[in-house]
C-alpha cells in the first residue's frame, strides 16, 4: 500500500509595536531686571548693618516693566529722607515665552546709580547698555550685552576699549571692582549682564559707615522649552493562522502559501494519483504475464 502524506508549516509572526512617540513640549523661561542690590550697609552708630536688597523692573515672563526710578529709605541714613538708587531716561526689562523661543532683554539709557552715604558722587552712570539672552527649542542659547556708550564709576571715565574686568579707586570714598559685558550659556541657557560692580564704600558722613556688595545692571536670563519622551511600546507576540504568512502585504503583491519542507508542492495529491494508476496499470500487466506464462506450460 502506498501512503503520501504532507504536514503543513504553521508559522508564527513577532510583531513589534514601533509606535515611539514624543511627549508634551514643555515651556522655557525667561527673566530680566535692569538693577539689583546686594549690600549691607554699615551704619555710624554701630548698630547692626542694614540690608539693601532691592531690584527695579525684575520681570518673570510674560511680562514687561518700565520704572525709571528707585528710591529706598533706611533708618538713621540720611536723615531718615528716601536715597535715590537709581535715575534713567529708559529702563525697559521684557520677558517673553512660547513653545518655541523664551527671551529676555533689558535695556538702560542716561542711568545713573547710587549708594547710601554718597549723595552727589554716582557709583556709575551709563549712557547706553542692553543685554539680551535668547533660547530657542532644538537651537543653542545664545547671549549678548552691549555697552557703546561711555561708562564713569565714582567721576572716573573708563575706556571700553579692553573689555576686562578693572578696579576703580576713589581716595576718601572707596573701592569698586568692576566686571563688563558678562555673558554665560550651557545647552539650554543663556545669561548676560552689562555691569556688575563689587562695591566697598567708606563715607563716614550721613550716619554711614561702610557700605559693601554687589550692584548689578541690566542682566536677563532665559533656559529654552523641554521635550519629554514618552516610552515605546512593548513588542508584541501575535501568532498568524495556520499555512499563511504572518508578513504584510501591500496592494498588489502576490501571497504564496508555503508548504512543510519535505519537497512537496501544489501539484503532489496529482503527481501522487498518477503514480498510484501507474502503479495499478504495472500490477496488472504483471499478473497477465504470469497467467500466459502457465498456460504455455
Amino acid at each position: 500500500m502506498l501512503v503520501v502524506g504532507a504536514l503543513a508549516a504553521a508559522p508564527v509572526a513577532v510583531g513589534t509595536a514601533a509606535s515611539a512617540h514624543t511627549g508634551d513640549v514643555k515651556k522655557g523661561s525667561a527673566d530680566a531686571a535692569v538693577l539689583r542690590t546686594s549690600l549691607d550697609v554699615s551704619r555710624l552708630d554701630g548698630l547692626a548693618p542694614l540690608p539693601l536688597r532691592t531690584a527695579l523692573n525684575e520681570v518673570h515672563a510674560p511680562a514687561t516693566a518700565e520704572k525709571k526710578a528707585l528710591d529706598i529709605r533706611l533708618d538713621a541714613v540720611e536723615g531718615g529722607k528716601p536715597v535715590s538708587v537709581l535715575r534713567a531716561d529708559v529702563a525697559t526689562a521684557r520677558a517673553e515665552v512660547t513653545h518655541h523661543a523664551a527671551k529676555a532683554t533689558t535695556h538702560l539709557v542716561h542711568a545713573r546709580v547710587h549708594v547710601p552715604g554718597v549723595p552727589l558722587l554716582a557709583l556709575v552712570e551709563v549712557e547706553e547698555v542692553t543685554s539680551t539672552a535668547v533660547c530657542k527649542a532644538h537651537e543653542k542659547p545664545f547671549a549678548t550685552s552691549a555697552i557703546p556708550g561711555p561708562v564713569t564709576v565714582l567721576g572716573k571715565r573708563i575706556p571700553l576699549t579692553i573689555r576686562a574686568d578693572r578696579t576703580v579707586e576713589a581716595p576718601g570714598v572707596g573701592t569698586v571692582h568692576l566686571a563688563l559685558s558678562r555673558t554665560e550659556t550651557t545647552s539650554r541657557s543663556a545669561a548676560a549682564t552689562a555691569l556688575q560692580l563689587h562695591v566697598s564704600i567708606d563715607p563716614l558722613k550721613l550716619g554711614v559707615a561702610q557700605v559693601e556688595g554687589t550692584v548689578t545692571l541690566a542682566e536677563a536670563h532665559c533656559t529654552s522649552a523641554a521635550v519629554a519622551a514618552s516610552p515605546a511600546a512593548e513588542p508584541s507576540v501575535a501568532a498568524g493562522p495556520v499555512g499563511t504568512d504572518a508578513h504584510p502585504q501591500s496592494a498588489g503583491e502576490h501571497t504564496e502559501t508555503h508548504l512543510a519542507e519535505t519537497g512537496s508542492t501544489t501539484l503532489t495529491p496529482y503527481l501522487a494519483g498518477a503514480a498510484a494508476v501507474f502503479v495499478l496499470a504495472g500490477g496488472g500487466s504483471l499478473m497477465l504475464a504470469r497467467a500466459r506464462s502457465n498456460k504455455r506450460q
